[in-house]
């Protein structure tokens, strides 16, 4: 008898996923845009000391899948999760458009400081759902860590709202209102509640595609008052000179920065 695994379980399911492949948006200016495709990563962690695994590399936010979800894709329903998964090729899962809730015009470049939104692609599921938080309370928290939960939503509100800040907190306000580059680290904060997206990196959960990371808001400081790695997330966009690639691999630190590659085993 073949031994249970979770790849038994899913059957054609993973199939179909690894088959969902999606383009990403091409940025031609270098910013992102109101209607871009993207994925949004929380970059590989070099300076990390943890033992447990998936804490140095680079995690793509996604869909959390239960085994309901598993069986039907029909029956994703909100609210769902959210988690953070090793897996960086753009599928139906981990891949989000970015919405305007101001009236912005699609192809208009989003700013700092402005308002956007993030909705699922339908590569899982016909219905959008749009990446949301509140206040903790008694009954809403995030399951393992207790912080505030992020969450999946099919109903637009001021919980769905999100803002791009720029990386150093002493330049923020002077990068106000300039466009938001692509493939560079940045701090996105939830609008209602001013606290980050975050990736703490030992709090795990489980999927049927295994052990996954969650996903909260949370704003971790350093003692300069600037945010940790764990608040840091890169847009990532399509690379115009492979199609279906990503830039994951040519992405700047931060807007006008050395063009390292920050994603690469080099240093």
């Amino acid at each position: 008898m073949a031994a249970y695994s979770p790849r038994v379980l899913l059957g054609n399911w993973e199939e179909v996923l690894r088959q969902e492949e999606i383009q990403l948006s091409v940025s031609k200016d270098g910013f992102i845009h109101f209607g871009d495709t993207v994925m949004l990563l929380n970059p590989d962690k070099k300076s990390s000391v943890e033992n447990h695994p998936g804490a140095h590399g680079s995690l793509s936010l996604a869909i959390y899948l239960d085994i309901t979800s598993v069986y039907s894709v029909e029956s994703l329903q909100g609210p769902c999760g959210v988690s953070a998964v090793e897996a960086l090729d753009p599928v139906g899962r981990n891949t989000f458009c970015i919405l305007s809730v101001d009236g912005s015009a699609v192809g208009e470049p989003i700013r700092f400081g402005q308002n956007f939104g993030l909705g699922t692609t339908g590569g899982v599921s016909d219905q959008m759902f749009y990446l949301a938080s509140d206040h903790k309370s008694f009954t809403r928290f995030a399951k393992i860590s207790c912080l505030q939960e992020v969450f999946l939503t099919d109903e637009l509100s001021f919980l769905t709202c999100w803002q791009a800040n720029f990386l150093d907190p002493q330049l923020r306000l002077e990068y106000e209102g300039l466009p938001v580059p692509a493939n560079s680290k940045i701090v996105i904060t939830h609008c209602h509640t001013n606290r980050s997206l975050a990736i703490p990196r030992n709090f795990w959960t489980r999927s049927y595609f295994g052990k996954e990371h969650e996903v909260i808001c949370h704003t971790y400081l350093d003692s300069h008052k600037a945010e940790e790695d764990k608040n840091y997330w890169v847009i990532v966009t399509g690379n115009p000179s492979d199609e279906g690639g990503t830039m994951i691999n040519t992405a700047n630190p931060h807007p006008g920065g050395t063009g390292k590659n920050e994603f690469s085993e080099e240093t």
